[in-house]
């Protein structure tokens, strides 16, 4: 391992933001664990990002789940040695029906891979990164739009990315002694498969549909590397990406 070496890991990588993000990474030199819950697609960006020489390493992953997200941070330790970065990515939604007609089921399966899940990532990466040396590391959340305004029927989403915010203030408080930096990026539209039924028209806040505009999403992928490239004594604490002429700032 080279001084100038840096290892990252990246939740829901398996596509969307997750793979952008990832493969910009490995172009600007990381090493990247993949983690997500679909095997064949993570092993696939990892094979697409090797091919900037980076080395990556695929590790199906349920965020929720605390066994296994143990087992994705010893298996990047034993594999890398350190943590530089964790971008803490995956990310559901539930169905957009009335908030009376959720079932608990529906809510809990958002609050765990959404909140639960980059709260347990944290706890790990907070745990390589304050005892190996040099000592510290980054950590970025994914929050969103709708960590600022909601959508319409999108409650456990939105209250999810509501809570990210405050984690991410947390985090980036209770890691200075560790020369730890924590910081969020909230994207607006960017062009992936989740983003794809704006192109049909989705509900607004006045109770009309309309197409959306969307942006790229290698302006995510460069705005996280942007964050991650800051040395740790300085930090990127909120930073918001989005389309431009996407209906969130003025009055809906």
């Amino acid at each position: 391992m080279s001084v100038s070496e840096k290892f990252a890991v990246v939740t829901g990588a398996g596509s969307g933001i997750g793979k952008s993000v990832a493969l910009a990474l490995m172009q600007a030199g990381y090493s990247v664990v993949l983690a997500g819950r679909r095997k064949d697609a993570l092993e696939a960006a990892a094979k697409e990002g090797k091919s900037s020489g980076s080395r990556a390493l695929a590790v199906p992953t349920d965020v929720g789940d605390p066994a296994s997200v143990r087992a994705l941070f010893a298996k990047t330790k034993e594999a890398f040695g350190r943590l530089d970065l964790l971008f803490n990515n995956a990310g559901i939604g539930a169905p957009p029906v009335p908030m009376e007609d959720l079932t608990y089921e529906q809510w809990k399966a958002v609050v765990d891979t959404n909140l639960t899940g980059p709260f347990l990532c944290t706890q790990e990466a907070i745990k390589i990164m304050k005892s190996q040396q040099p000592r510290g590391g980054r950590i970025i959340n994914n929050g969103s739009i709708s960590a600022h305004a909601p959508r319409p029927n999108s409650a456990p989403y939105t209250a999810t990315k509501h809570a990210i915010t405050g984690l991410t203030k947390s985090t980036f408080l209770d890691g200075r002694k560790y020369d730890i930096a924590c910081g969020q990026i909230d994207i607006g539209n960017a062009a992936t498969e989740m983003t794809e039924r704006m192109k049909k028209g989705v509900p607004q806040a006045n109770g009309s549909m309309a197409v959306e505009p969307t942006m790229d999403v290698q302006n995510v992928a460069r705005a996280v590397v942007h964050m991650a490239s800051l040395p740790l004594d300085a930090n990127v604490l909120f930073l918001t990406v989005m389309a431009s002429k996407m209906p969130f700032v003025g009055r809906g």
